[in-house]
């Protein structure tokens, strides 16, 4: 990160966690700094392997990062929602379904939750190359900033994550980072997201912000926050909260990991839903890392993993049938919250069919 004199913005006030008694998801805390050794790394890659074949969600400390620049980075992240005006936002807004990626700012009341609502999640996507589009003016001098964090996720985040992946399917350390490179082409991005809500619209939708899915890619990183309101479907069939630690990254694994791995690492199912009633009346800003690898990459297990050869793979469709990251990318993002699904389950679950593959929805 940069050590000149940053750009003046707003500061975000840190808000109290909540007291209530929720509950919450047990998930493994990995601390990356032990893997600076190979000894280290191996038994990181144990334990990162058991969190994402069982639960598909881990933590993450001792990331380099402090938490002086972590809460600098959610004061960036409010930038686009706070300071640039409602006619300049509508000039940076791109149809997510019409070009198959995230790109520029989402509008309100795009996706649909449930019973006829729509959600009230705003967003702001850049790609990695944060140079590589204009941006509103508010943001400009903050993009050498954005530039480095982003640069931070990808090279001293996502590559020992990827690495660890790799180690826990017995396959070469650098597997999985070959085909996630900075510079190739692929739509790994950084995501800003503000999570208000009309408090008449919340028994409508139940509570629910954003509705159970898996995410698109290979990896997420969400930069954890005090105010509760992400919840995972655990094994057992229950939703339970995330737990914020300061100055921790959330991670989980995407759909293409879970096609990579042939069934190994899960693609966890994980919802946005109304904070306890002690953290409500505050936006909830989100600072994300959508890692995807790149778009000539077909989507077939490493069938060559000694791990999957002894447990077993797991195909979300034939390899022949496979499609590419490129293909899955905009066929997901085209379909995601605007297409008409099919209900099961007394429509606790919803269903569409992409590239040949069964997509579940929760409500």
């Amino acid at each position: 990160m940069p050590s000149t004199v940053l750009p003046s913005i707003p500061h975000r006030e840190r808000i109290p966690l909540t007291n209530e008694p929720l509950e919450y998801a047990d998930l493994a805390v990995v601390d990356l700094s032990r893997g600076e050794t190979a000894e280290g790394r191996m038994e990181l890659a144990a334990q990162v392997a058991d969190a994402m074949s069982n639960v598909g969600f881990f933590y993450i400390i001792n990331h380099g990062l402090s938490q002086a620049q972590n809460d600098r980075m959610f004061d960036v992240a409010d930038v686009p929602f706070s300071l640039v005006p409602e006619d300049e936002m509508k000039a940076y807004t791109t149809s997510f379904e019409d070009i198959g990626r995230y790109l520029g700012y989402k509008n309100r009341r795009q996706w649909h939750v449930n019973g006829g609502i729509y959600d009230e999640i705003e967003q702001y996507n850049m790609d990695r190359d944060v140079m590589k589009e204009q941006h509103p003016r508010a943001m400009r001098p903050l993009l050498p900033e954005i530039d480095s964090f982003v640069k931070f996720c990808h090279y001293q985040v996502l590559y020992p994550i990827l690495r660890l992946l790799a180690l826990g399917l017995g396959l070469p350390e650098e597997t999985f980072v070959k085909i996630h490179g900075f510079d190739d082409n692929n739509e790994t991005s950084i995501r800003f997201m503000n999570f208000p809500r009309a408090q008449d619209e919340e028994d409508k939708a139940d509570n629910v912000w954003l509705k159970g899915h898996t995410d698109i890619g290979s990896v997420s990183i969400l930069w954890s926050q005090p105010i509760s309101a992400l919840q995972i479907l655990s094994p057992d069939g229950k939703w339970r909260w995330i737990r914020h630690i300061d100055n921790a990254l959330v991670i989980n694994a995407g759909d293409v990991m879970e096609f990579l791995s042939g069934g190994y690492y899960k693609a966890t199912i994980h919802r946005v839903v109304q904070p306890p009633a002690d953290q409500r009346g505050h936006a909830r800003v989100g600072l994300f890392y959508f890692v995807k690898c790149n778009d000539d990459v077909k989507l077939v297990p490493f069938a060559e993993s000694p791990v999957l050869q002894k447990h077993g793979i797991t195909r979300l469709c034939d390899d022949v049938d496979a499609p590419t990251m490129l293909e899955w990318r905009n066929k997901r993002t085209s379909a995601y919250g605007v297409t008409k699904l099919e209900k099961k389950e007394n429509g606790r679950i919803e269903e569409e069919i992409i590239s040949g593959v069964v997509v579940k929805h929760y409500n």
